[in-house]
C-alpha cells in the first residue's frame, strides 16, 4: 500500500496522457494552485457526480487561482467518451499504469461494500504554487465534496 501525503510534502510530478492524448505535466502549473482529484473510472454515477460537480464549479475555482486535473486508471480514448458524454470541462488525465495514483496514496486497500478490496481510493490533493501539498483528502465522498473543498479553502 502506497503512503499518503501530508501537508507540506512535496507533490509527486506527473506527466499523464489527456482525453486527447496530450501530455498533462502538473509542473506545467506551476505558480498556479492544482487541485489534483483521483476517481476509479469514467463513466460510473459516483464518478460521473464528481465529475460534474468540478466542471460546474470550474469557473469559481479558476477564479480563486485553482486549476483542476482528475486522474484515473481509465484510457484517453474512455475519458474523450466521458467527457463528450457529460460535457466535462476538468482536465482528465490517464494513469493506466497506475503509478502517479500509487505515488499520491490514491491506490491501495479500501473498503467497498463491506469487503476488503485493491483499488483506487477516491482521494483529493491540493497543491499550492510551489509545487507542495496544501491539502490531502483520503476517502473522500463523491457527492458533496466540491462544495466542502470550496467551502474549506475560503473561496
Amino acid at each position: 500500500m502506497s503512503e499518503r501525503l501530508q501537508p507540506g510534502d512535496t507533490a509527486p510530478d506527473f506527466t499523464l496522457p489527456d482525453a486527447d492524448g496530450n501530455e498533462i505535466s502538473l509542473a506545467d502549473h506551476k505558480g498556479r494552485k492544482v487541485i489534483v482529484y483521483f476517481y476509479p473510472a469514467a463513466l460510473t454515477p459516483g464518478c460521473t457526480k464528481q465529475a460534474c460537480d468540478f466542471t460546474d464549479n470550474l469557473d469559481v475555482l479558476a477564479g480563486a487561482g485553482y486549476d483542476v486535473i482528475g486522474v484515473s486508471p481509465d484510457k484517453p480514448e474512455k475519458l474523450a467518451k466521458f467527457r463528450e458524454k457529460e460535457h466535462l470541462k476538468v482536465t482528465l488525465v490517464a494513469d493506466p499504469d497506475k503509478k502517479v495514483l500509487e505515488a499520491y496514496g490514491a491506490y491501495g486497500e479500501k473498503k467497498l461494500y463491506g469487503k476488503v478490496v485493491t483499488g483506487v481510493i477516491r482521494s483529493t490533493v491540493v497543491v499550492d504554487e510551489d509545487g507542495k501539498v496544501e491539502r490531502a483528502l483520503y476517502n473522500v465522498k463523491a457527492t458533496g465534496h466540491v462544495a466542502k473543498i470550496i467551502k474549506d479553502l475560503g473561496i
